[in-house]
């Protein structure tokens, strides 16, 4: 009978030592979990103050950088090759707009400037503007926007012109070419056809220079010159 009860006594206190002995552990795993899920949260609040920071600051255009002109001048192309205006009018200066010359010469008495909000509505705009005067006959140019595109500035597709060249002017005719000077902050892309139809040995040539200046850290749109072989 004492042997019963010991042994039962015996079973108690086991049974006690193992309860205790699970509880601890599962306490300790419990505290465990909650130690890393604090260092989880923590690490993602860090991330999120990482993500939050401001960004680093802007690098600088290089002005000085042929291949970022020759891109944005490439933009605008593609833009015109479409008809896309309104993408055409984000490429134009905010401040200035843009400046047409149809024959080479600048000429700020006589070229048109239209703004950022006029070369978006070229595509359905039937305003009639005086682009200057028609070379030979002195005829004033009065007709619309996509009528002046189509013959004073995508005339061909230059996105296939064979020659290229920055700040140089390929070819040129009789007409005075003054970008350099009418433009003094800016820089250009000059796109050229020597000469479209072999029968007419080089009378057909024609050009089209894309003038940008910087501002705010990029470049902008600021003249189109057209240029072609006159008498």
């Amino acid at each position: 009978m004492k042997r019963a009860v010991l042994l039962t006594v015996l079973a108690l206190v086991c049974g006690l030592s193992l309860g205790l002995i699970i509880g601890i552990g599962m306490g300790s795993t419990t505290q465990a979990q909650a130690t890393a899920l604090s260092a989880i949260a923590t690490a993602d609040l860090n991330r999120g103050n990482r993500y939050a920071s401001p960004p680093a600051a802007e690098a600088v255009l290089d002005a000085a950088d042929d291949q970022l002109l020759l891109e944005r001048a490439g933009q605008v192309l593609e833009a015109l090759k479409a008809q896309d205006y309104a993408a055409l009018s984000g490429l134009v200066h905010p401040v200035h707009g843009v400046t047409f010359t149809p024959y080479s010469t600048v000429d700020s008495s006589c070229d048109l400037e239209l703004n950022r909000r006029q070369i978006a509505a070229l595509g359905w705009d039937d305003t009639t503007y005086l682009w200057g005067v028609s070379d030979g006959s002195g005829d004033p140019i009065q007709i619309t926007g996509a009528q002046y595109f189509q013959r004073y500035v995508f005339n061909a597709d230059y996105t296939t012109a064979p020659n290229v060249s920055v700040d140089q002017v390929g070819i040129s005719g009789n007409a005075l070419e003054n970008v350099a000077e009418a433009y003094p902050e800016g820089r250009f892309v000059e796109y050229c056809f020597p000469g479209i139809d072999p029968e007419l040995n080089g009378f057909d040539w024609c050009s089209l220079k894309l003038v940008f200046e910087v501002w705010e850290n990029q470049w902008y749109l600021v003249g189109m010159i057209h240029g072609e072989w006159t008498v």
